[in-house]
């Protein structure tokens, strides 16, 4: 059996659906804003944007949807489920009309004079004007261009001027969120990221955004007590002392580990890397709890009283899948529990499962 990673790749219709669910459903109408955004515009017309630019997200992922296949065509070898070049270019293409243009004193209007080399790179010419006519459908207008031309050399048409004619406050929003991507991004900016489409605004605020409120957002789809049931486990591990990391490369991530006893400042990575369990958001997985079990020889007794199928789960182990002789199939990250309704006949097993697991965290 061959080692190497196989992706089958998800039609874009299914990826659009996945990717509209983890837009937040509920972002705060007040909220500081990091001093950055003084000179862009006023704190009532930044926030009014945001929310207006994920207004524009939910149309964007509903013409993508429907009309994403005549666009978005898959790579020969696909490196995820998700990995759509169309899909990065179009996120990156965004950003550059939201950091570079320059907002009109009326906020109708944004001129882009330049286009980064990086992104003027991982774009030919051919698929940033299939980029640009596809935000047409969604509402754009590129007033200073003709993307009928068969001639038309994007960066030699420059500048490009971008309004939005259904709300032209997005424009703002765009802005606004561009600037935090670009410039006030926590972790590495990766070209096949995607947190502007993911209408990522807790970089604008003044103030971090406690984690408990990030889970929140994320779980929004879920059903009332199965969302109930994740965030109390959140709060329970992080009333202990686990810390929790989140981190989003595709898959959603929050990981939880105790690093009460590190001597130096830890990354996200390294935090992902000593996680004891996590939440989990993925194409492949859907949403999930994982869980890393290392101990388990220590309380054997224990995992007897669990249900059978647990108990399995348990037993079987997790690790690296190419180890075993397998495809890779994300087995490192550990044991998956899928976090649905079927979740309820374990509930109290998990958290034994798991505070076996951490011991040394102080008990509430």
């Amino acid at each position: 059996m061959s080692k190497h990673h196989k992706v089958t790749q998800k039609p874009i219709s299914e990826v659009a659906k996945f990717m509209k669910n983890l837009i937040p459903a509920n972002i705060p109408e007040v909220y500081a804003l990091n001093s950055v955004f003084d000179n862009i515009a006023s704190e009532e017309s930044i926030r009014t944007g945001v929310i207006a630019f994920r207004d524009f997200l939910y149309l964007f992922f509903d013409r993508l949807i429907l009309e994403g296949h005549l666009y978005a065509t898959p790579p020969n070898k696909p490196s995820s489920m998700t990995d759509y070049p169309f899909l990065d270019g179009i996120s990156n293409l965004l950003a550059e009309i939201g950091y570079h243009g320059v907002l009109a004193e009326s906020g109708d209007s944004l001129l882009v004079t330049q286009i980064s080399s990086q992104t003027a790179a991982k774009i030919t010419n051919s698929n940033m004007i299939k980029c640009l006519r596809f935000l047409t459908i969604c509402g754009f207008v590129f007033s200073t261009i003709d993307l009928d031309s068969k001639n038309i050399k994007i960066l030699e048409a420059l500048p490009l001027e971008a309004s939005y004619p259904n709300n032209p406050i997005m424009l703002t929003g765009l802005k606004a969120l561009s600037v935090a991507n670009m410039e006030l991004r926590t972790t590495r900016r990766f070209w096949n990221d995607h947190n502007l489409l993911l209408c990522d605004y807790r970089p604008i605020k003044a103030e971090p955004t406690e984690t408990g409120e990030i889970v929140k957002d994320y779980l929004h789809p879920l059903p009332d007590k199965v969302r109930e049931f994740a965030l109390k486990l959140h709060q329970r591990y992080t009333n202990r002392g686990m810390t929790c990391s989140v981190r989003i490369l595709g898959d959603i991530n929050f990981a939880y580990a105790d690093i009460s006893k590190s001597k130096k400042i830890l990354s996200p990575t390294d935090i992902y890397a000593l996680s004891v369990w996590q939440i989990s958001i993925s194409m492949k997985n859907g949403y999930c709890i994982f869980v890393r079990p290392k101990k388990v020889n220590k309380y054997t007794q224990i995992i007897e009283k669990f249900p059978l199928a647990l108990q399995e789960k348990i037993t079987a182990g997790y690790g690296c899948d190419r180890k075993r002789g397998k495809s890779c199939q994300g087995g490192c990250q550990g044991i998956s529990i899928p976090l649905d309704n079927s979740i309820f006949d374990i509930a109290e097993d998990i958290e034994i499962w798991i505070d076996n697991e951490a011991p040394s965290l102080h008990k509430q």
